[in-house]
């Protein structure tokens, strides 16, 4: 979304997190939130990391949305360098299924937040919505976007059981 500046600053540590972070990308278009989406590795790219969470705000940034997999520290890294929001999500790892991501981003010291979210393409989506119920305390457009896309989830739910083959 280029239209608007971004609201919302997607990071990830690589491009392998692509796959997962992409839903809080179409989560947020979907409620019509500006973000922009980069790949900040802390490990291997820590000066970008230090320039992007650093002037998020001043870049106008609201909130920052970081995916990590294995180690995951991209979001309580970014957290330490910005008053700006910060939510996890850990990517599923193929040694441990993304359980070695959550408790990584889980386990903050005190005093430094992080927001974490589910493991995954839950997580991504729920990130996106958080972001969202946090923006809307200021942007009616976007409370009734939220407003519409739970009354759609309520609408997909069937009043009867049917049999699936």
């Amino acid at each position: 979304m280029s239209e608007k500046s971004p609201q919302v600053g997607i990071i990830m540590g690589s491009q392998s997190d692509w796959p997962t972070m992409k839903h809080a990308a179409e989560t947020l278009e979907a409620l019509g939130i500006s973000y922009e989406k980069r790949i900040v590795s802390a490990h291997r790219t820590p000066d970008r990391l230090v320039e992007y969470a650093t002037t998020a705000r001043d870049r106008g940034l609201n909130i920052i949305i970081a995916g990590a997999g294995g180690a995951a520290h991209l979001p309580g890294m970014a957290a330490a360098m910005t008053p700006l929001p910060v939510f996890g999500v850990p990517i599923e790892s193929k040694s441990l299924k993304g359980q070695d991501s959550l408790l990584s981003i889980v386990q903050m010291p005190g005093g430094v937040p992080v927001g974490t979210l589910a493991i995954g393409k839950a997580g991504a989506i729920n990130a996106a919505l958080l972001s969202g119920s946090v923006l809307a305390l200021q942007d009616e457009n976007i409370a009734k976007a939220l407003d519409s896309w739970r009354q759609k989830q309520s609408d997909a739910v069937a009043i009867e059981p049917v049999d699936i083959l």
